[in-house]
């Protein structure tokens, strides 16, 4: 004898029809689409505005919708001052951009233990000088060096993109000799997904070559071809759904928006924050 229970599941699903099976499929479906859980923003975005007030730009950045946010500079704030304005709009920053020491040590060192005292888990190397964009073998060198005085912290160093690193260097490009010289138990890469696409390159073939080497990526939209200028996500050409449906393979674990030129900063971000919020991918 069935009980209750069966008997209503079994008339239940005598009764749905092939429109309604559909409907549970289709809902199924989008249970099963993931968003993002916390979305970034990479201060350099709003840097005119953090020049001359940052503890409220930060407070209009936490009500937009924010979670984290990126460094790149404090500012001539402290590292205490800058823990105490994050606590106070309930943002973290996992990672800050931070200068390249070049072979002074202790300038790293200095660098490193500041970061560290905010809180900052990942010290990135943001860009290169266009008299630096050479001796790449070197480069990956010390970025190996500058990742084991990292580790020592409790950090990780990572390399963000732009689309200089594309270049050719021997067979490939200096941003594959990096990713190829660096050690992955110690460099993780932040990938600039625009700066990708400028340089016509295609984060999932990056993704799927270098499989968790890209834990931090920029959100930053590109309007179509040729000319590839940076827009607010969603209204550009990039397909970001399809790259973070590779979170398991990139091993992405923070994403950042980002715009530099922008013209209405905190109107781009605002913007951003919603395509980004709303935004499903598998």
């Amino acid at each position: 004898m069935t009980n209750r229970r069966q008997f209503l599941a079994t008339i239940g699903g005598a009764a749905i029809g092939a429109s309604a099976l559909a409907r549970i499929r289709t809902l199924h479906a989008e249970d099963s689409a993931h968003k993002l859980a916390k979305i970034g923003i990479q201060l350099y975005t709003v840097r005119d505005l953090m020049q001359s007030d940052l503890e409220g730009t930060l407070a209009k950045l936490a009500q937009i919708g924010y979670r984290e946010v990126e460094f790149a500079g404090y500012f001539n704030r402290t590292p205490k001052q800058i823990r105490s304005v994050l606590k106070a709009n309930r943002l973290t920053s996992p990672s800050a951009h931070l200068p390249w020491p070049g072979n002074n040590d202790d300038a790293w060192k200095k660098s490193l233990d500041d970061a560290k005292a905010i809180g900052h888990k990942w010290a990135v190397v943001p860009w290169f000088e266009e008299s630096m964009r050479n001796e790449w073998a070197a480069k990956a060198d010390r970025i190996n060096q500058m990742a084991t005085m990292a580790k020592a912290r409790g950090m990780r160093l990572a390399y963000h993109n732009h689309d200089f690193e594309f270049a050719k260097v021997g067979n490939g490009t200096a941003l594959e000799l990096l990713l190829d010289k660096t050690d992955p138990k110690l460099v993780d890469f932040e990938m600039d997904i625009y700066w990708v696409v400028k340089a016509g390159g295609d984060p999932l073939d990056l993704i799927k070559r270098h499989p968790n080497r890209f834990k931090l990526l920029h959100a930053k939209d590109a309007t179509a071809a040729p000319e590839r200028k940076m827009a607010d996500v969603g209204s550009g050409t990039i397909d970001f759904a399809s790259i973070f449906s590779l979170a398991r393979q990139s091993g992405m674990q923070h994403v950042y928006m980002e715009r530099d030129d922008a013209p209405d900063p905190l109107a781009s971000a605002r913007a951003s924050f919603k395509h980004l919020s709303t935004l499903k991918f598998s």
